[in-house]
């Protein structure tokens, strides 16, 4: 993917910055952020989310796993198959990063490998369609 012509960049101007809107235009969850989520008192609120007219599928419809919204219990179905939720479940299967695992790393304790956990994808209700 190219980058797209840059256009009245060198004037300064604080309104428009374009190299901070390339960086931040697709940003996500990170994987740690997404374990806190997926604990279940953190998951039960976000599944079941007041409606906001804002957010795409009035906010009904939340992939728990990749932390995105969707129009429709159809596209939310379709997603569970597709590569991009697939790979998100395996990255996830890994135990997140910790201080106490930085702390090993640097020699003050004896390497543990991570643990694996097991993700399923989320169950969806079909009484929500």
């Amino acid at each position: 993917m190219t980058r797209s012509k840059q256009t009245g960049n060198h004037k300064n101007d604080k309104k428009k910055n374009i190299a901070k809107l390339w960086k931040t235009k697709r940003r996500v969850k990170d994987i740690d952020q997404i374990h806190e989520d997926m604990r279940p008192e953190n998951a039960k609120s976000l599944l079941k989310q007041k409606i906001d007219y804002d957010l795409p599928g009035n906010a009904q419809h939340y992939c728990l796993h990749c932390a995105r919204y969707f129009v429709d219990m159809k596209t939310l179905k379709e997603h569970f198959k597709t590569k991009v939720h697939k790979r998100r479940l395996k990255q996830l299967s890994e135990e997140p990063y910790t201080q106490e695992e930085a702390e090993r790393a640097a020699g003050m304790g004896s390497y543990k490998p991570p643990k694996q956990i097991v993700v399923q994808t989320q169950e969806v209700g079909e009484d929500m369609e």
